[in-house]
């Protein structure tokens, strides 16, 4: 190993990233383009095997671990408790892709190669999807990088996990935003979070009630109090600071999380302005709106009581 390589890996560590999603979206594309970005792939390896990578010496190249429901140890709970092993040590640095696709463009795909959906052979096509999808729920939202594939082709496809992968041409850091809910907690793996509660709440405005964050009429509203101005400022003075140190420190992503009381309005409009002043700063941005995902499929009972 050379110099240089060598300093490479001290600096960063160990990088894995593991690729999953719901069969037919995309996954086995997305390992093949991590691979032409020098990523070495492993596909479906046993979920206790993983940290045992990274017992030997030094990996010279970054990882591209594909994982679905194939997989012999698969379930929900033992990738989140890897995730979780991986994040603790302080020599790897992992990334989780997470390749989306709407269930009737999955159902679709899987009509036209008639292979059969890897869930119990008893289901329909529709059953298995609707499934998986359910199965996966939890890894979902523990994603770093959520790319929708539905209206992608593979070249798309390609071309997405080149901007947020290929670290060839520049450095990159890619920075995830995240709005959510006080009252569920925050998302697990935010490196830093701002709390959004002491503006002032839309949700005692009944005009503005149903709407979210993303509506112009509640921007206004949560831009309008007379605190918000500075505190805008300051938060984005500070992760204008801080992002180029995570670039120094090696870092590839890093996750903000901006909580109100329900997640739905204030923490919802800060993180949509922020992310606009990032990316008009030159920073590659993505947002997560935790608790908006999470009504667009519970029952309109669950979407009572909340407080944003």
């Amino acid at each position: 190993m050379d110099e240089g390589a060598a300093t490479a890996i001290s600096k960063n560590g160990h990088r894995i990233v593991l690729v999953t999603g719901p069969s037919g979206a995309g996954r086995s594309t997305a390992i093949h383009a991590l691979e032409d970005l020098g990523y070495e792939p492993i596909d479906n390896l046993p979920l206790s095997l993983v940290p045992r990578l990274f017992d030997g010496p030094p990996i010279c190249r970054p990882v591209a671990l594909g994982i679905d429901v194939r997989n012999r140890e698969f379930s929900a709970n033992a990738l989140i408790e890897l995730i979780d092993r991986l994040t603790r040590h302080p020599d790897i640095h992992p990334e989780v892709l997470f390749l989306d696709c709407q269930p009737a463009e999955l159902v679709r795909r899987y009509g036209e190669t008639r292979r059969r959906h890897p869930m119990p052979a008893a289901m329909t096509p529709e059953d298995g999807v609707a499934s998986e999808i359910d199965l996966l729920a939890p890894i979902r939202a523990r994603a770093d990088v959520l790319i929708d594939t539905t209206d992608l082709s593979p070249h798309d496809l390609k071309a997405e996990i080149g901007r947020w992968f290929d670290r060839s041409t520049s450095e990159r850091l890619a920075v995830a935003l995240h709005s959510f809910s006080f009252k569920r907690g925050a998302p697990r793996g935010l490196d830093m979070m701002f709390d959004c509660r002491f503006l002032r709440n839309p949700h005692w405005e009944a005009g503005l009630r149903d709407q979210d964050g993303r509506d112009p009429a509640v921007e206004a509203y949560v831009a309008g109090d007379p605190r918000y101005a500075a505190f805008f400022q300051k938060a984005l003075d500070l992760l204008l600071f801080l992002l180029p140190a995570q670039v120094d420190e090696g870092k590839s992503h890093v996750a903000i999380g901006f909580g109100c009381t329900g997640g739905q309005h204030r923490s919802v409009a800060v993180t949509e302005m922020v992310a606009n002043a990032l990316a008009a700063a030159g920073w590659q941005v993505s947002k997560r709106h935790r608790e908006l995902e999470r009504r667009m499929t519970a029952p309109s009972k669950n979407r009572q009581g909340d407080r944003a």
